[in-house]
């Protein structure tokens, strides 16, 4: 009688002795698709705390959620003050598209972050990198957005959405914000 060559490649051989398995390190993954300045700090924030828990993490920017990794459109995010009913600066919509209203609004916001000690989006974005955060520029929405890979921050990878949805289906979270 012959048996058939047994494949091992998925017994689970932790509770083989001597056998130690290597716990999978946790990961998450993140999908920012907004391009203001109060859309940044959420991702960045889940990232470099994940990160900071040794988790492995990376944020897919997509859509107008490029301007947070854009050289020239980074340091110049803004708070919409026009159908934000949110935002720091509380006004109807009429008086939302006042010249002035939204930088008014982002200097609100800018102001709450330096009181609560949160470093400008800026550093965050150098943050995260020193983390380890892996940065996704989305390959489609580059093209449709007319952004080239220069106009981005150094370390990021262009990547089309189904190698992020690769990534993200290892992950043990998925965020879309």
């Amino acid at each position: 009688m012959t048996t058939a060559p047994i494949d091992l490649s998925a017994v689970d051989l932790s509770a083989v002795a001597g056998h130690e398995a290597e716990p999978r390190r946790k990961r998450i993954a993140l999908v920012a698709s907004k391009g203001t300045l109060d859309q940044a700090y959420p991702p960045l924030i889940l990232a470099t705390t994940a990160a900071s828990l040794g988790w492995e993490a990376g944020v897919y920017f997509t859509f107008y959620g490029l301007d947070i990794i854009h050289k020239k459109r980074l340091s110049k995010l803004k708070v919409a003050s026009l159908a934000n009913p949110s935002g720091p600066v509380q006004l109807p919509n009429l008086l939302g598209a006042i010249p002035g209203a939204t930088a008014a609004a982002t200097g609100v916001m800018k102001k709450w972050m330096r009181d609560a000690n949160m470093p400008p989006a800026t550093e965050f974005i150098e943050m995260a990198q020193g983390l380890g955060v892996k940065f996704f520029a989305c390959s489609t929405s580059m093209g449709v957005m007319g952004v080239k890979e220069g106009d981005l921050i150094d370390g990021c990878l262009i990547a089309g959405a189904a190698a992020f949805l690769d990534y993200a289906s290892e992950a043990n979270v998925q965020l879309f914000i």
